[in-house]
């Protein structure tokens, strides 16, 4: 488990560099709420660019941890050429819809002006470089699924490495260097996917871990095809219902005005120090359950799942202590004031969050366990459950002091809580998302699971 989850653990830590730098280049260069505002929607932003491909990445790591663990590796290298070259259709119809899209997503999120043309000019600059995300997101998954989370790590910390160097050089503008703002840290973003792609592109062409990229491989294998989506849609679809609510989540929180939303953003980017390390303990819970199963040997798989997740929990019951008692401080480094604002609200949020963060840690890994048994539709379901009826509905009735009735001009009276009401309503879905999670891994039935 530990030689698969810490090379991912040392890339989500780079990862949450990056997220840290963009954001303390903006607390201390870029002066305003709503440069921190746009960056908070754009940390969805990028949460949702690579997220586009994740039925195929879901479905790929099913699949070529089941190859590989019964020892097929070149079915495992077929799967590998057929999603990306799937992935390639995605990117046609995903750069489309979001270049004809774009500016109505920013709109519809409820940011105040000029905070959407901030938001919007970011997506802009890091638009073109989707077919080396989508490269990026896919080829690591495959070697993932081979047992290969080195060198996504490789990859991975060129990105960041490259993107954090480039967007303080353009931002502080050193010397000759231009000092481009805001746009500095919206290419350094660029810049650092665009390298990524083209190395993971490369790895797979050279290859690795038993998989290559070959042009005569890539002739559309109509029945692999059907059954990568098979297994990768329910996958596909439960983080886009994810993405969905939490869009809409945010859309809520937003309407309160760019202060709520700038303390939401920073709140969320520093509580990404938590889940962001729990994702390593995801991929190894999905790559063992994977390959376990195809080896054919479910309790070995059951068992690295309780080893995964009793992890999990303890990294992130950790990170929950860090956050009741030194969130504070954590505002202050991104703000560089004491007395911000923004950063005493996000110090509040980060209290709230912390009964929720030991649950999210066993819920990744649970779901990671699942997706790796191809048992994608029952976390789908959970998905959809617990965002749908509880993190929108309560988020509204706790943060809203008046909820408007659709289809009517009535409104009921709310609880008028701000954005700390929305962060509860986070708190309650994730403890209630675990607890069916939970349920259904101790059932048992993702053993049966077909890729």
């Amino acid at each position: 488990m530990l030689g698969l989850a810490l090379p991912v653990l040392a890339e989500e830590s780079l990862t949450l560099l990056v997220g840290y730098t963009d954001w303390w280049l903006a607390g201390h260069f870029l002066h305003g709420d709503e440069y921190k505002a746009a960056m908070g929607l754009m940390s969805y932003m990028m949460w949702l660019l690579p997220s586009l491909f994740a039925a195929l990445a879901i479905g790929a790591t099913a699949m070529v941890s089941r190859f590989v663990g019964a020892n097929d590796r070149q079915k495992a290298a077929h799967v590998t050429n057929q999603a990306v070259l799937v992935g390639v259709a995605f990117t046609i119809v995903a750069g489309i819809v979001l270049a004809a899209g774009g500016s109505g997503f920013v709109r519809a999120m409820q940011l105040e002006s000029p905070a959407d043309e901030l938001a919007l000019r970011y997506l802009w600059i890091v638009l073109p470089v989707l077919p080396l995300i989508m490269v990026e997101q896919v080829g690591i998954a495959c070697l993932r699924g081979a047992g290969d989370t080195v060198s996504g790590f490789v990859a991975k910390s060129i990105v960041n490495v490259v993107n954090v160097v480039v967007s303080s050089l353009l931002v502080v503008g050193p010397g000759f260097i231009p000092r481009l703002g805001w746009e500095g840290i919206a290419i350094g973003t660029a810049c650092g996917h665009g390298l990524g792609g083209l190395l993971v592109l490369g790895l797979l062409i050279r290859g690795r871990a038993g998989l290559s990229l070959r042009l005569k491989r890539m002739r559309p294998d109509t029945d692999l095809i059907r059954r990568l989506l098979r297994v990768g849609l329910p996958g596909g679809l439960d983080v886009t219902a994810l993405l969905l609510c939490h869009f809409t989540y945010l859309a809520i929180i937003n309407s309160l005005g760019v202060s709520a939303a700038a303390a939401h953003g920073l709140g969320v980017q520093i509580e990404a120090m938590a889940w962001l390390p729990a994702n390593a303990f995801h991929v190894a819970a999905a790559t063992m359950t994977g390959q376990f199963l195809g080896a054919g040997d479910p309790r070995r798989a059951a068992r690295s799942v309780f080893v995964a997740g009793a992890s999990a929990v303890a990294l992130l019951t950790v990170a929950a202590l860090v956050f009741y008692f030194g969130g504070g401080i954590l505002t202050t480094f991104f703000t560089g004031d004491l007395t911000d604002s923004t950063g005493i609200a996000t110090a509040r949020l980060l209290k709230i969050a912390c009964f929720a963060t030991p649950a999210l840690g066993l819920l990744m890994v649970l779901q990671g366990a699942l997706r790796g048994a191809g048992d994608t539709r029952w976390s789908l379901g959970i998905t959809l459950v617990s965002l749908i009826l509880l993190r929108v509905p309560f988020a509204c009735w706790f943060a809203w002091e008046q909820i408007p009735l659709p289809f009517t001009d009535a409104v009921v009276p709310g609880w008028g809580m701000g954005v700390a009401g929305a962060w509860w309503a986070m708190v309650i879905d994730v403890i209630i998302r675990s607890g069916l999670a939970s349920l259904r891994f101790l059932h048992g039935g993702w053993k049966r699971a077909k890729v």
